[in-house]
């Protein structure tokens, strides 16, 4: 193995996480990718894990961590990051759903915290799941919010009701919908309207969740807060029961 840093076990634990950025990998796919041994590479993941800098998705497979994803284009403090806890324990447990806390890195989203119910029917989103921006209302929320519409402007200051629509005044830059998502713009300008997304079956059938923005203390949106569970419970409309509950949420998450 070529030595980049003069120090083996660092460039060695670089190659792991240059290997999980790829795509989600197994303990052979970590093999294959660096080079290293099977017993080195299985050491040096576990123990990036443990830092937070490598995750697993639901089968298991290695993906990038929770502060790697707080290190993309726009950062997560730290300070939001050790909040989360508390905030998303506290909004599971007055609403009986699972709670997650989403960054966006590039086309997809990633879980870095999450607080799940303690049994029954439930939505389980591990830390360091990768998910489609295409589908859910964490990626909605992401989309609608992932450029700063007023520069220099406090958006937690500006009004969340009245028509935003980008014809007037929406905020110029927002991301438009992207190839294969299952909403459209329409979808984003209410987002933006109303402070919260919801969707129904968008990412997983019989699924329901409902997001809203987290701000840093620029008002830059750079998490969405979100709370998923069975349509049984949420009903096909999610946000009607729990959109001002996650709002609230999300709002002593920020800044």
């Amino acid at each position: 193995m070529e030595q980049l840093s003069g120090v083996g076990v660092l460039d060695k634990a670089a190659l792991v996480l240059t290997a999980v950025e790829t795509s989600p990998a197994s303990l052979g796919d970590l093999v294959a990718r660096t080079g290293l041994t099977r017993a080195t590479a299985h050491r040096l993941a576990v123990a990036l894990e443990v830092h937070r800098l490598v995750g697993r998705d639901p089968s298991g497979r290695f993906v990038p961590g929770p502060r790697l994803a707080a290190g993309g284009a726009a950062p997560l403090p730290w300070a939001l990051l050790a909040a989360a806890a508390p905030v998303l324990a506290h909004l599971r447990d007055t609403t009986g759903e699972s709670t997650q806390l989403y960054v966006r890195r590039g086309d997809v989203r990633v879980c870095v915290a999450a607080a799940e119910r303690a049994s029954g029917l439930r939505d389980t989103v591990p830390v360091g799941t990768m998910l489609p921006m295409t589908a859910g209302s964490g990626a909605q929320v992401l989309l609608a919010f992932g450029a700063d519409p007023f520069p220099g402007r406090d958006a937690r200051a500006l009004p969340t009701t009245g028509t935003v629509g980008r014809a007037e005044g929406a905020p110029a830059g927002a991301a438009e919908p992207p190839a294969g998502a299952v909403f459209g713009a329409s979808t984003l300008e209410r987002v933006r309207r109303r402070g919260w997304a919801e969707s129904v079956g968008e990412r997983e059938a019989g699924l329901a969740s409902v997001s809203a923005p987290v701000r840093d203390a620029t008002g830059r949106v750079v998490a969405a807060l979100s709370l998923s569970g069975p349509v049984e419970r949420l009903t096909r409309s999610p946000g009607q029961r729990h959109g001002a509950a996650v709002a609230a949420a999300a709002e002593r998450l920020s800044g």
